[in-house]
């Protein structure tokens, strides 16, 4: 599943970002209303965690605007009001979901997982391939092919190829591979991350594939 988690706090986005990425999922994070419509202009996503108090522009005002432009983005709303009334204007305005803070991240979880099982269904198709050249990532079973022959890859491997190629021409440092797709507590160094990207390139290089990991010297990973 692939989420944008749009929240001003960098420790809850540094909190939740790593569970979310640990369970699995792709997570892209934006800060303020104005780069949470940034990312919705660049790229499709599954499900939209939003926080309502925002900086720029309010969660409500990208709501409101999103649903006016016609996207059907799942959207579950995170706030500390919990009013009936704030709910209420929440769900009115097209949020499918709504989680008063403070919350459990296994609730949070299990309302995500709820929204996947709604996306089986033909209103809401979900998008579960990535495709870059002939590499095909399937984000549900985490499963990856080149020229429709499955390629084995560990946990931290289909995590890095994964958001390289969800975020192409964008270039990750060791340090935000690492902020990215790890969780606060698991001691991960530079070099671990070089290993994994090696290892990374060998199986594909391997396997046939037309697009590989790219390194631009000093700055980081990136994939064309």
């Amino acid at each position: 599943m692939k989420l944008l988690l749009v929240e001003d706090s960098p420790i809850l986005q540094r909190s939740l970002s790593a569970g979310l990425t640990n369970s699995g999922m792709t997570v892209d994070q934006a800060f303020d209303g104005d780069e949470a419509e940034s990312y919705l202009e660049l790229s499709k996503y599954d499900v939209i965690i939003l926080d309502v108090m925002l900086p720029k522009r309010t969660g409500l005002d990208v709501l409101q605007r999103l649903r006016a432009k016609g996207n059907r983005t799942f959207v579950l709303i995170l706030s500390a009001k919990d009013q009936v009334e704030d709910r209420t204007r929440g769900l009115d305005l097209g949020a499918d979901d709504y989680l008063v803070k403070p919350f459990s991240f296994d609730e949070l979880l299990s309302r995500l997982h709820a929204l996947q099982r709604r996306m089986s269904s033909t209103d809401y198709p979900i998008d579960c391939q990535l495709a870059l050249a002939n590499i095909i990532i399937d984000t549900i079973n985490r499963t990856v092919t080149v020229n429709d022959k499955p390629i084995e890859l560990t946990p931290s491997e289909y995590r890095i190829l994964e958001l390289l190629v969800t975020r192409k021409k964008q270039i990750f440092s060791h340090d935000t591979l690492i902020d990215r797709l790890y969780r606060a507590d698991q001691s991960v160094t530079r070099n671990a991350i070089e290993a994994h990207v090696s290892s990374l390139r060998r199986k594909l290089r391997v396997a046939g594939a037309e697009k590989n990991v790219l390194t631009r010297r000093s700055f980081g990973y990136y994939i064309e």
